[in-house]
């Protein structure tokens, strides 16, 4: 009888299991179907350490001193893109999508560590010949920048740090994906079952304004995603989130840097903002009322008015 019983619960397990995957199960969208649409003009890519690193390099090809964005965690170059039809008006724009996300791809040795996305950068960088920039960064792009400029201090001429990550972590909210992520056994799952609903909550969670969530900004994210490799380099990365002394380093940063931050950012505090701004000797902070994690996707205009500011000056 027992028996019997546990063939029943393991049976109906095994139909719900299966039901989950037919309804939120999704395969990796082949990377020619993603590039065709998310890799158009003036998109390019270039091979760095074995990955076909996808790029975009707008405006004045003469600027000396290039300004180069790098997104944050499950993004891509394309959250600069409203930044970037104004500023390469009169400057040079470089973006890229980071290893694990976009159309880049995972790192081959899946190492994701910070110290291994600089030595990405600098790679990158001399890619396209460019000794000295203008770097900014949100999120884990931010925490790249300024470790970046720690390391290699004479190739960065200013320094954009937008809800930067960097110091211990203090979330007030995360992502939903950020959670799955980080569940055992659920974030193997999370490899090939992954609900579009899962991104939209994800966005969501990042914006102070859910009214500015679009379907098209939920299917960039979601579509990107799927990109084969992503959902596990995901994982990985989240894996590397340990704690580290490295933002006393902080200090040591002598650059021009001007700190931008959303009021409402909840997965990134805004009391971090104020940590930098008392740890960097020379800055300017500039707090955003009414906005979230991602200020230049959610208030795209007026978060790009004191970054103009801050380059003219």
């Amino acid at each position: 009888m027992i028996s019997k019983i546990v063939k029943i619960v393991f049976t109906g397990i095994g139909l719900f299991i299966v039901l989950v995957v037919m309804v939120f199960g999704h395969r990796d969208i082949p990377l020619e179907d993603l590039k065709s649409k998310y890799a158009t003009s003036p998109s390019s890519f270039v091979y760095i350490d074995d990955m076909e690193v996808h790029f975009r390099d707008e405006g004045v090809a003469k600027d000396s001193i290039p300004i180069v964005l790098i997104h944050g965690t499950g993004s891509s170059l394309h959250t600069f893109e409203s930044w970037t039809a104004q500023l390469k008006r009169e400057h040079r724009v470089i973006r890229m999508d980071l290893p694990a996300f976009g159309l880049t791809g995972p790192f081959p040795d899946r190492n994701y560590s910070i110290e291994n996305y600089v030595e990405f950068l600098k790679s990158f960088l001399s890619s396209l010949e460019i000794e000295k920039c203008i770097l900014g960064g949100n999120s884990l792009g931010g925490g790249i920048a300024w470790s970046f400029t720690v390391a290699y201090p004479g190739m960065v001429d200013k320094l954009i740090l937008i809800d930067a990550s960097g110091y211990p972590s203090k979330a007030k909210s995360l992502p939903l994906a950020f959670k799955i992520a980080r569940i055992p056994i659920a974030n193997n799952l999370f490899t090939f079952i992954t609900p579009r609903s899962v991104a939209k909550k994800s966005v969501e969670n990042v914006f102070a304004d859910k009214s500015k969530v679009t379907d098209s900004l939920i299917d960039r994210y979601f579509e990107l995603t799927l990109r084969e490799g992503n959902r596990q380099a995901f994982i990985d990365r989240l894996k590397m989130e340990k704690g580290s002394s490295s933002h006393e380093n902080i200090k040591r940063i002598k650059q021009k840097t001007l700190i931008l931050w959303g009021e409402q950012d909840k997965l990134i505090p805004v009391e971090q903002a104020y940590q930098f701004h008392d740890d960097l000797s020379n800055d300017t902070l500039i707090i955003l009322k009414n906005v979230g994690h991602v200020p230049m996707e959610e208030s795209p205009v007026n978060s790009l008015r004191p970054v103009i500011s801050f380059l003219n000056n």
